[in-house]
């Protein structure tokens, strides 16, 4: 990947993926049951993202999982002038916008920002965009809605989120896969020996 210059790495093979995340490289693990995408775009790229642990860093996930809802909310208010730290994808989506305003060698891209964060933890996202100098074209925030049927009406050609949940939901609906990033797939791994530990002693 590195003599190439590659922006972005896709593969149903978790581990292959888990190792170019190590490596620091925008991956994720295809969704092989997804629905097809769309034919309404034929001549625009569309691709959508989640935001913690995807577009920006897990911190403010973090304070989700370790203080619940009301932590978080305060959490982002208080931080709301100081950007979010980049997340694995921050680099693919920087590529994209070079691509979208590119001049005359621009190509028809399309970007949405999906997430579960509602008002008012929506403003720091906001901010840490129009800090880093990108932009997406679309930014939803679903306060915890259910994402594939926004999704579906969007059309993306590919959904990246790092919770296997919203990836099986989204996966019904478009093309999806599966960021193994942050806090949520840290607790995930460690619980899988523990799971296999327990199935070997029953």
């Amino acid at each position: 990947m590195r003599p190439l210059g590659a922006h972005l790495f896709l593969s149903a093979n978790g581990a292959d993926v888990r190792e170019a995340l190590a490596l620091g490289y925008p991956a994720a693990q295809v969704a092989t049951q997804s629905a097809r995408a769309g034919d309404r775009h034929p001549d625009e790229v569309r691709i959508a993202f989640d935001g913690d642990a995807v577009l920006f860093s897990d911190e403010a996930e973090r304070v989700f999982q370790s203080g619940g809802l009301d932590a978080f909310q305060s959490h982002e208010i208080e931080k709301a002038n100081l950007p979010l730290p980049p997340g694995p994808f921050q680099p693919f989506l920087a590529a994209l916008h070079r691509l979208q305003h590119g001049g005359a060698a621009r190509m028809r891209i399309r970007t949405a920002l999906v997430t579960a964060r509602s008002a008012p933890a929506h403003e720091r996202p906001i901010r840490t965009l129009m800090h880093w100098g990108v932009s997406v074209d679309e930014a939803l925030f679903l306060g915890g809605l259910p994402k594939g049927e926004f999704l579906r009406e969007f059309e993306p050609d590919f959904f990246f989120d790092d919770q296997t949940g919203h990836i099986e939901h989204a996966a019904q609906h478009v093309p999806a896969g599966h960021v193994a990033a942050g806090v949520t797939n840290l607790a995930a791994a460690r619980e899988t020996p523990r799971r296999r530990a327990d199935s070997n002693r029953a």
